[in-house]
């Protein structure tokens, strides 16, 4: 999961991406209103925090441009406001959840999980498909008793399978969920780092397989029997 952290106070801002990256969550950060929409309009994030007192443009301005411009990332609201009329004016910009701070990380990882099953994203600790599993917990590629440990983006691309197994995934789509944004340059990394990965599955001699489609992209399979 991708999340765009909004947050003008550099070390709030700093502890928390720190413990969102600990806990495998991918994170830009934004400082003001201005970088908010610039980042948010790309559309690559499944989460949005966003602090309502920014300076420059304040967040739920920024919301505002967002759902304007048909970003459908969820929204979570984080500010010191905390009275009702605040609350409601957020969700009723768009906002899909509001935090007041002071906050304990232990809700804000559980209200970002809640978003994360609102739009699918949540699986569980152990991913599967076919005779494949990725433990969530510890990073490891896994068939029978043979593991493997994946590196992050390895990490990163074989969730994006996984959580998408009845799909054909773009490296576009790659490009922009793993890397950030989509160029050349990423593109060409995200063949790399398929190959990586196969060279991974045929170590640990699983039946399933990543299958490219040829001008589309890529799909893992099971092995007809």
């Amino acid at each position: 999961m991708r999340i765009l952290l909004v947050e003008d106070e550099t070390s709030l801002s700093a502890a928390v991406a720190e413990i969102l990256r600990r806990n495998r969550y991918e994170v830009d950060t934004a400082y003001d209103g201005e970088e908010a929409v610039h980042f948010g309009e790309t559309g690559i994030y499944d989460v949005i925090l966003l602090d309502i007192m920014l300076p420059g443009k304040d967040g739920l301005s920024v919301l505002r441009q967002l759902r304007k411009g048909g970003i459908q990332s969820s929204v979570l609201l984080l500010t010191a406001k905390s009275e009702v009329e605040d609350r409601i004016a957020g969700l009723d910009t768009g906002a899909d959840d509001y935090l007041a701070k002071p906050f304990a990380m232990g809700e804000l990882m559980a209200r970002i999980r809640a978003l994360g099953r609102r739009t699918g994203q949540f699986t569980g600790d152990i991913l599967r498909y076919g005779d494949l599993e990725l433990d969530r917990n510890t990073s490891e590629l896994c068939c029978g008793e043979r593991r493997v440990k994946l590196g992050v983006k390895e990490y990163q691309t074989m969730e994006m399978l996984l959580t998408n197994s009845r799909q054909i995934i773009t490296k576009e789509l790659f490009a922009e969920k793993v890397w950030g944004y989509a160029n050349e340059a990423e593109y060409n990394q995200v063949e790399v780092y398929i190959s990586f990965l196969r060279k991974k599955m045929a170590y640990l001699e699983c039946d399933t397989s990543i299958k490219t489609i040829r001008g589309r992209g890529y799909k893992l399979e099971e092995q007809a029997i």
